[in-house]
Parts: structure tokens; sequence; C-alpha cells
């Protein structure tokens, strides 16, 4: 377990998640298949090749995924009761197969359940594609997660 406890977030602290993924063809073909999701912008070259894009996109459902995903070690890997919620998604900007993805999340709110026995803690999530001379913002949205508290379920 590696997650942060309730007492552990700070609002304001930005966490950078040192984990990084290069989205593959077979990634995005994969995630599309799975939840059935055929849009041909992202699994037709041709067809993609007429979009104001010129080429395949990757899904932006994996790509919010894989935003989130990247966070979990650093902020509710064995802490979480649940995700709550995911709201405000955009995606300023495409992904293309082979781009690499990194995150960083933003603690924006915390406060104890009515029980005084867990927290909800609200984190703006930014995902940004990486090459050798900037970043770029993919993929941005608020995640809010119920959150055990150390005093009553930390290890001793």
């Amino acid at each position: 377990m590696t997650g942060l406890y309730y007492e552990e977030f700070e609002v304001g602290e930005t966490l950078e998640h040192e984990k990084r993924r290069t989205i593959s063809e077979r990634d995005n073909q994969v995630f599309c298949d799975t939840t059935m999701n055929q849009q041909p912008l992202h699994l037709d070259a041709e067809f993609a090749a007429e979009s104001q894009f010129g080429e395949r996109i990757v899904n932006g459902l994996l790509t919010m995924s894989l935003a989130v995903g990247l966070t979990i070690d650093d902020t509710t890997d064995g802490t979480i009761v649940a995700n709550l919620s995911y709201d405000d998604v955009e995606h300023p900007n495409p992904v293309f197969h082979g781009d690499t993805i990194r995150a960083q999340s933003t603690v924006t709110d915390k406060r104890e359940t009515s029980d005084g026995e867990r927290g909800i803690v609200t984190m703006r999530v930014e995902a940004f594609r990486v090459d050798a001379e900037e970043e770029t913002l993919v993929c941005e949205l608020e995640r809010t997660v119920l959150s055990l508290k150390k005093e009553y379920y930390g290890e001793e």
C-alpha cells in the first residue's frame, strides 16, 4: 500500500506522479473493442486521415482512465473506500498512438464524513502528453474519493 490516508492529503498540494505510460495502437484497439466503441476516428486510418487531426486519435475515455490510473500509487492505493465521482472532464488536446502521458494531482478540497471515521477528498487530475521539448495538456478532471482515516484504519 502506497496511498495516502485522509489526514495525509493537504489542500493545495500538487503531487507529481512519476509513472508514465506510452499508449500504443494495440492499447487503443483493445480499449475500443472492450468497451464496444467502434468510432472510426479511433480505429479507421483512412477515415481519420480526412479528419481535422489527420490520423487516428486515442479514445478519450482511455486517456481519462490512464490519467486516473497513473495517480493511484501516490493517492489512493490501499486507502480508498470508493471513487465517488469524476466531474468536469475535459480533453483540450488529442492523444495519438505512441504518445507518452504523465499525470499530476492537486488536492482541491477535503472534509470528514458525518461520522468522522472517513474523509472525502477532491483532486484535480491533469494528464500531459510529454515530448522532448514541451508538455501538452490532454485531459483534466475532478476526482472525488471516499478515503480511509489513518486513526481508524491505519496500521499502528
